[in-house]
């Protein structure tokens, strides 16, 4: 076996993707077992040359130290990918109904009175609604009551005393749904006579869609009741 031949194989072997290490230093030893011609010439006077027996295991050792090489940051590579199960990927949230909400202040609202009308407008059915409408307890604000155009028997409602505002609130009811369109929740109160300022009102819109996506819209009322 020539040098080269022995070179060739054991790149070979080296890049092999599943290398066999048994293999490849039995080739070895096979090679360097061969009686090298050199080594039968008589040694000629002078400086000592390299027999080629010399030349081919220094050969054959540089190339075993690239296949090491190469075998090694192979494993290495294979070891820092190996690191057991991943972590189970986070489930992708589903995307919310597509809705929008917008608060005005009633035109027939008078000097005593003012409702607020809340109007919430969905593109798909909504399995889950909570509305909430909050009246900044100015001077004089007691509420009157409230009305929804959705069917009365469809929601919970409640009206809470807060420490800085009134709170109405619809909830839907399990197994309840809100088709698409246009849909309106009013409030309705007494506030001292003259302009009343609602700046300070405010809504929460929280929907469900029938796939478990959520949205939230807020937003305010910012107007005065029209002096009549």
């Amino acid at each position: 076996m020539d040098e080269e031949q022995l070179r060739r194989e054991l790149r070979e072997a080296g890049l092999a993707h599943q290398p066999d290490h048994a293999r490849m230093l039995a080739r070895v030893e096979r090679g360097l077992a061969v009686p090298s011609r050199a080594s039968r010439r008589p040694r000629a006077a002078g400086p000592r040359a390299v027999p080629w027996g010399g030349r081919r295991w220094t050969a054959a050792v540089a190339v075993a130290v690239a296949v090491a090489g190469v075998v090694g940051v192979g494993g290495l590579a294979v070891t820092q990918l190996d690191r057991g199960p991943a972590a189970p990927a986070s489930p992708l949230l589903a995307p919310g109904p597509v809705a929008a909400a917008a608060g005005t202040i009633d035109p027939g609202s008078n000097r005593w009175w003012a409702q607020g009308d809340l109007a919430v407008t969905t593109e798909t059915p909504v399995s889950g609604l909570v509305v909430d409408v909050r009246v900044a307890r100015t001077a004089g604000v007691v509420s009157t009551g409230h009305w929804r155009t959705r069917p009365a028997e469809d929601f919970t409602v409640t009206v809470t005393e807060e420490p800085g505002a009134l709170l109405y609130r619809w909830t839907l009811k399990p197994g309840r749904t809100v088709p698409p369109g246009r849909h309106v929740f009013a409030v309705q109160y007494n506030h001292a006579e003259g302009v009343r300022d609602a700046s300070a009102d405010t809504y929460t819109v929280v929907l469900t869609g029938g796939d478990g996506g959520r949205a939230t819209l807020r937003g305010g009322f910012g107007g005065a009741t029209p002096a009549k």
